[in-house]
């Protein structure tokens, strides 16, 4: 799971417990200005294949968690439960999208659209 805060200019997506460990990742901090949105997409989360993990966890049906590359573009990811992942989409940063599971889905995307 992660947690999202917004600080000043910038966003902080915090890796939470043992996905530190899965994802090989902490924390990611990104400029508000290069997050396009946030959304609900089944389509993407559920799709079998992730992509090329370079480094991460994948256990299908239990977890996806961290650097991933299929067509062309890198993706963070960082799910267990896709019933509460978010799709966000980046320009000009590594990753054209985090994947993420979070607590409350609507106030994610409320506070990134």
């Amino acid at each position: 799971m992660v947690a999202i805060t917004q600080e000043s200019n910038r966003v902080i997506f915090e890796v939470m417990g043992l996905h530190k460990l899965w994802a090989l990742k902490k924390r990611l901090d990104i400029p508000r200005a290069h997050i396009l949105g946030a959304r609900v997409d089944d389509q993407v989360v559920r799709r079998w294949w992730k992509g090329i993990r370079f480094p991460g966890t994948w256990l299908p049906g239990v977890i996806t968690a961290g650097t991933f590359y299929r067509d062309g573009k890198w993706r963070f990811w960082d799910v267990s439960d896709p019933n509460k992942a978010v799709v966000i989409d980046l320009e000009h940063e590594k990753y054209a999208q985090l994947i993420v599971e979070v607590a409350d889905r609507e106030a994610v995307i409320a506070l990134l659209s």
